[in-house]
């Protein structure tokens, strides 16, 4: 009996309002494509060149307020790609890294700040881009075609060359490593986003308010850490990519 009352009482809970898997589809030609993932996307760009336009519309020689902020966050940008690809290289690589990180960053904290929920759409619902397993491979995508991009800019095709250092019997598990170490990052990051995102909506269900908040406050952090985390691995594959495979030449 107390096992059957259990059951019920966890089926009033109503444990099913939380689905994975539901989308708003818009139909584009023969092809069908996630709206609401361009929703909330189109929101963290406006979101971003907001925050653009207003840090730049009043330069000052002295940084202050908002500006100051953004210069910092430029700083730490420009700080990342140095450590990760070298001095002497990473300049060109700021302005991919830093949309990287911001766009993750932004996408992460709008799904655990902003209740997309309450926005009704004719299908499925609102969320953070990050939490659609297509845009994070679509990261992981853009990531490969940057480090090959670098690879073979850098070093010719000479760049395919170091797959069989130190012998030809690597070449096949140094292409799959270059085509995989992308994808695990996009799984890692879809996996945890997601993984938060269900974690606090059960609890919500379970537990109303005061319980989640805690956890919600840990999600803010652990949507940080997972926007460095793509980031610093990006901008290191990059500069492995403009190296050896060998490990033969090291970052300035």
């Amino acid at each position: 009996m107390e096992l059957a009352n259990t059951i019920n009482l966890l089926n009033s809970l109503n444990l099913a309002a939380i689905e994975v898997g539901e989308h708003f589809y818009w139909e584009i030609g023969k092809y069908k494509v996630h709206g609401q993932v361009f929703l909330v996307s189109w929101f963290v760009i406006g979101v971003l060149v907001v925050a653009s336009i207003a840090a730049t519309r009043n330069i000052q020689r002295i940084p202050t307020g908002f500006q100051n902020f953004m210069e910092y966050v430029l700083d730490f940008l420009r700080g990342l790609a140095k450590d990760q690809i070298g001095e002497k290289e990473y300049r060109p690589w700021v302005p991919f890294i830093g949309t990287l990180f911001l766009f993750i960053f932004v996408s992460n904290w709008s799904g655990a700040l902003i209740p997309w929920k309450l926005i009704e759409i004719p299908e499925g619902e609102l969320s953070a881009p990050t939490v659609d397993i297509n845009t994070t491979v679509a990261f992981a995508l853009l990531t490969s075609l940057a480090y090959f991009y670098a690879g073979i800019s850098k070093k010719g095709l000479g760049y395919f060359a170091d797959y069989a250092q130190p012998s030809p019997i690597m070449v096949p598990f140094r292409a799959i490593e270059d085509f995989t170490r992308p994808l695990s990052l996009s799984f890692r990051l879809f996996g945890n986003i997601l993984a938060d995102e269900l974690a606090v909506g059960v609890l919500v269900l379970l537990v109303p308010l005061i319980v989640p908040l805690p956890l919600m406050i840990l999600g803010l952090f652990t949507s940080a850490i997972q926007a460095l985390i793509f980031a610093t691995l990006a901008a290191s594959y990059i500069g492995e990519a403009m190296e050896s495979h060998g490990g033969e030449e090291h970052h300035d």
